[in-house]
């Protein structure tokens, strides 16, 4: 322990500054000293990590502002935080259920063994001796309650007996901070008769680009049955961070740090060249957790991060190159990266999602491994993707039919159209038996020209059309924030607010009751069907519209109550702030604010120019067939059956206005603000303000000069 003389802010005067070593207990604002330099400690979660005492203080409230933010260190980023604590919690929900796998896959499996002994046991005549040596299977079986090994059993569903390994899954109580924030599935509890309680399953997560090393921190210390941590990044100086910071934390021997290429390293692990606990210890195999949160994309490390992901593992993807994937600017670059063209238009980050889940599922295919996506954010400057990843061929058979074309109206009225590259029909055999059968599909689907407006339509994709949430996911991360603790996730109340939004979505998709809020959550995270489609890929924003038509809009909850009304769903997208997204087709949207317009906004005279979208809208130009009016049959092909409604006389929103005879028809809308109100009255956060000036990605982490 030091002392150097600094100026205290509050006091205007000299003051002795504290210097500790860098193995006495971390705690928050510390100056640390250690090998001739001078480091502040940063705490996060329950990690604490060693900043540069030279660079400009970097603060923990991202609200705060910066006095010099264009020092910002690329050390540590507070702004981050948010996809940090959601990560944490992502994978600890995720991580509850693949244990619990484990061990019932386990527990059968030594059953199993047990009943061949007994079966073979029976067959011996009487007064034969056993002669079988205590290696055999049998004998295995038999001495399970001794809590025998059986590394064939292990290498399938991954654990260990060592005692040790329980030890190290254990979360870190730092000193002065109480019991830890979160509390999960212990290790050591009962999980059955034939399961030895010191057995503990693997669970061990990569971060591929750590840098500092926060995220491991937080991984190893917050997740309490994890039981490896791989720390690798390509520079030395980070991994030198690293294991300063690992030594700090009082982690030595739980986390392990790699410096080389992330690439290689994952391909290593993936073909049995390398233990997923670097240098340390036995092969364990892949890794249960792949963590990806470059600077930029992350298309380049998808190819191998599939392949290192054991069976049904969890892939967390982060891309901050927004002004690639959502955006017309560098369309050729977009398509290079990810494998299809931008969506152009206010729903251009949602289109981003869908690049990326393309990208990814297009990488897993080829080795037979289907995706399977459970939280699809995109938040702020950034995407983040939470994806399960499973060997099954079968599955792989149906992506080309869950993969899409999107023709966009980007620079008429914003509507947009989708078509699937194949088909994918459900059969049924001479025995009654269900299959799926694959064709191509038949395409132009759509005219050159938008069916709304009439001008011309720009193809972006190919992108995934499957669903991009579930519920049961959402739902065990929502359960879980009651119980921890604020000072340690400081992000709670948006993670609650964006998941709250975000699990809305699904209502479009089949998954179970369709009260979002009703039942219990799940035991396990239930898998979509394998040919699911999204129906409802993006959502519009209805201020974008109404600058078409030159109007005033709505209030939310009277364009609810209109669609509603009709018998559509509406929610928000936890993309934007304004948006809405809805099962009805474009025609019926626009059809919505037509009338709004001739209800209760009126156009001025004059406002809109001849030709223009609005103007072919609001006329219903010859060139757009069907805008103005619509078939009995087509209206009731849109309006009918949606959440078990069906067109009667008895119905109000089954009411038709128009000539009938002549096969025109037009539905009758009613802005009821009464049935639009939303009927959540929680005050939660649904969408982040900025926090502060010039916030964002800090500048890229750049190595030493050679």
């Amino acid at each position: 322990m030091e002392t150097e003389v600094s100026i205290d802010e509050n006091l205007g005067r000299e003051c002795p500054l504290v210097l500790r070593g860098i193995e006495e207990p971390p705690v928050a604002g510390q100056s640390v000293w250690h090998d001739g330099k001078r480091f502040t400690t940063v705490r996060e979660g329950l990690a604490h990590i060693l900043v540069p005492a030279d660079i400009t203080k970097t603060v923990s409230n991202p609200a705060k502002p910066l006095e010099e933010p264009q020092r910002q260190s690329v050390f540590y980023n507070p702004i981050q935080q948010f996809n940090r604590d959601l990560s944490v919690l992502a994978i600890r929900a995720f991580g509850e259920e693949l244990i619990k796998a484990k061990r019932e896959r386990r527990e059968k499996k030594m059953q199993s063994l047990a009943r061949k002994g007994n079966n073979r046991g029976k067959k011996r005549k009487i007064g034969e001796v056993d002669d079988r040596d205590d290696s055999s299977p049998t004998n295995q079986a038999d001495g399970l309650e001794n809590g025998t090994r059986y590394p064939e059993i292990e290498r399938d569903i991954g654990g260990t007996n060592n005692v040790t390994a329980m030890e190290k899954s254990e979360a870190v109580k730092v000193e002065g901070e109480g019991d830890s924030a979160i509390t999960g599935v212990q290790p050591n509890q009962s999980q059955g008769n034939c399961v030895k309680n010191d057995w503990t399953p693997r669970f061990s997560i990569l971060d591929a680009l750590s840098a500092t090393g926060l995220r491991a921190l937080r991984y190893c210390q917050e997740i309490p049955f994890t039981t490896s941590v791989t720390a690798n990044d390509l520079s030395r100086e980070a991994t030198t961070s690293i294991d300063l910071n690992i030594r700090h934390n009082r982690l030595d021997g739980r986390i392990a740090s790699s410096t080389g290429n992330a690439v290689s390293h994952m391909y290593q692990v993936a073909h049995g060249n390398l233990s997923s606990w670097s240098n340390e210890g036995p092969s364990l195999g892949k890794y249960d957790v792949i963590d990806l949160d470059p600077y930029g994309t992350a298309a380049p490390f998808l190819d191998a991060a599939v392949q290192a992901l054991a069976d049904g593992g969890l892939l967390c993807v982060t891309c901050t190159d927004s002004g690639v994937f959502a955006s017309g600017g560098y369309p050729e670059k977009t398509y290079a990266l990810y494998g299809g063209l931008p969506i152009k238009g206010p729903y251009s980050h949602e289109g981003g999602l869908r690049l990326i889940l393309h990208a990814i599922a297009t990488s897993a295919a080829r080795y037979g491994l289907a995706i399977e996506p459970l939280l699809s954010l995109s938040i702020d400057f950034y995407v983040r993707l939470f994806v399960r990843i499973r060997r099954s061929p079968a599955e792989v058979k149906f992506l080309a039919g869950k993969t899409m074309i999107v023709y966009c109206c980007d620079q008429g009225c914003g509507a947009w159209r989708t078509q699937l590259l194949a088909r994918t029909r459900e059969m049924t055999d001479k025995k009654g038996d269900k299959y799926y059968k694959h064709s191509l599909a038949q395409g132009p689907s759509v005219s050159e020209h938008c069916e709304c407006c009439g001008f011309k339509t720009h193809l972006a994709g190919p992108m995934y059309a499957g669903p991009i949430q579930s519920r049961d996911f959402i739902r065990r991360i929502l359960s879980s924030l009651p119980e921890v603790s604020r000072d340690t996730y400081a992000t709670v109340d948006r993670i609650e607010g964006m998941l709250s939004t975000a699990i809305e979505e699904t209502s479009y998709i089949p998954q179970g009751e369709t009260d979002l809020n009703a039942g219990k959550v799940g035991s396990t995270i239930t898998h979509f069907e394998p040919g699911e489609i999204d129906t409802q890929p993006f959502f519009f924003i209805p201020n974008a519209l109404c600058k078409v038509i030159h109007c005033q809009g709505p209030s939310a909850d009277a364009l609810r109550g209109a669609f509603r009304y009709l018998g559509y769903k509406v929610t928000a997208s936890h993309c934007k702030a304004g948006s809405f997204k809805t099962n009805a087709p474009w025609p019926v949207i626009w059809h919505i604010f037509r009338e709004w317009v001739s209800q209760k906004s009126p156009v001025k005279e004059g406002a809109l120019k001849e030709y223009t979208p609005g103007w072919n809208i609001l006329k219903g130009s010859p060139q757009v067939g069907g805008v103005h009016g619509y078939s009995t049959a087509e209206l009731e092909s849109t309006a009918a059956e949606v959440n078990g409604f069906e067109v009667s006389e008895e119905q109000p929103n089954s009411e038709l206005v128009g000539d009938k005879q002549k096969g025109r028809a037009m539905l009758k809308v009613v802005f009821d603000e009464g049935l639009g109100r939303e009927k959540d009255t929680r005050k939660i956060v649904r969408y982040q303000q900025n926090p502060r000036a010039n916030w964002g990605p800090l500048n890229m982490a750049k190595g030493p000069r050679k």
